[in-house]
């Protein structure tokens, strides 16, 4: 499905969202946005679909961030147009916001991941870059602050110095550099990326759809709590993975010898 902002794509129980605006290097406008929530919408409430990756139209910007160029025509703007992005934004729901997200999201950055478009990548599980992508969050320089929960999430996925240098100067780093600070998983060179993020799609695949969801509920929410109690605690997605069909197929498909067959249920 194409809209005027993104592509979404289903297939194989594996979600493509675009970012799709190449001739602003896939900034954030409040339609982009709100496109962008519908289709993490759908990726949450359907079924059939198991992991997502987000990724931007093009081979220069995976995002570039808000689009600051909009902001200063807002106010120009007719009240109508005025009402629908009002309208739009009420209806977003950020994916910097979407605490539990319970499936896999998967950022394949194609080149810029700043300000915004960083924060979207943060609010992921797996990162993979480009050798020529680069991120920051340079906010500040603009009189702003990465407010997407950019400003929490980056000294708690880097040491505290090294986010602190960052998000001070609003500098950029390389992909190399944030691959050797911990914030992405690899680095490849361009023409290989596709084909990495498939190789980590078809991995997540081969396993328990509950079970990839129970494992980061787990992992995640019990960042929370102290070790003992992250352990101890409750989670509903390890409660319902623990009384589905697929926690009986996977001991009796290895115990006969053959591939598992996952239902999600």
């Amino acid at each position: 499905m194409d809209t005027n902002t993104t592509r979404f794509e289903v297939n194989d129980k594996v979600a493509w969202i675009t970012l799709n605006r190449p001739e602003a290097m896939n900034s954030l406008n409040p339609e982009l946005r709100w496109q962008l929530s519908e289709h993490l919408d759908e990726v949450e409430r359907n079924d059939d679909i198991w992991l997502a990756i987000i990724t931007g139209a093009g081979s220069r910007s995976f995002c570039a961030g808000a689009d600051l160029k909009h902001r200063a025509i807002e106010s120009q703007a007719s009240n109508q147009q005025k009402r629908l992005w009002q309208e739009q934004a009420r209806q977003t729901k950020h994916i910097a916001e979407r605490w539990h997200f319970c499936k896999p999201l998967i950022a394949m950055v194609n080149g810029f991941a700043l300000g915004g478009g960083l924060e979207i990548a943060l609010a992921c599980d797996i990162i993979i870059a480009a050798d020529h992508a680069e991120f920051g969050l340079p906010e500040p320089r603009r009189g702003l602050i990465a407010g997407a929960a950019g400003v929490h999430r980056l000294p708690r996925q880097i040491d505290l110095k090294p986010a602190m240098g960052f998000l001070l100067t609003g500098r950029h780093m390389t992909a190399m550099r944030a691959y050797e600070l911990g914030l992405i998983n690899e680095v490849v060179e361009a023409s290989a990326l596709k084909s990495t993020v498939d190789s980590y799609v078809q991995d997540i695949l081969r396993c328990a759809p509950l079970a990839i969801r129970a494992t980061k509920a787990c992992a995640m929410q019990g960042l929370d709590y102290p070790l003992a109690a992250a352990h101890e605690r409750e989670y509903p997605e390890e409660t319902l993975r623990r009384h589905s069909k697929d926690a009986q197929e996977g001991p009796l498909a290895f115990a006969e010898k053959r591939q598992p067959k996952w239902q999600g249920k």
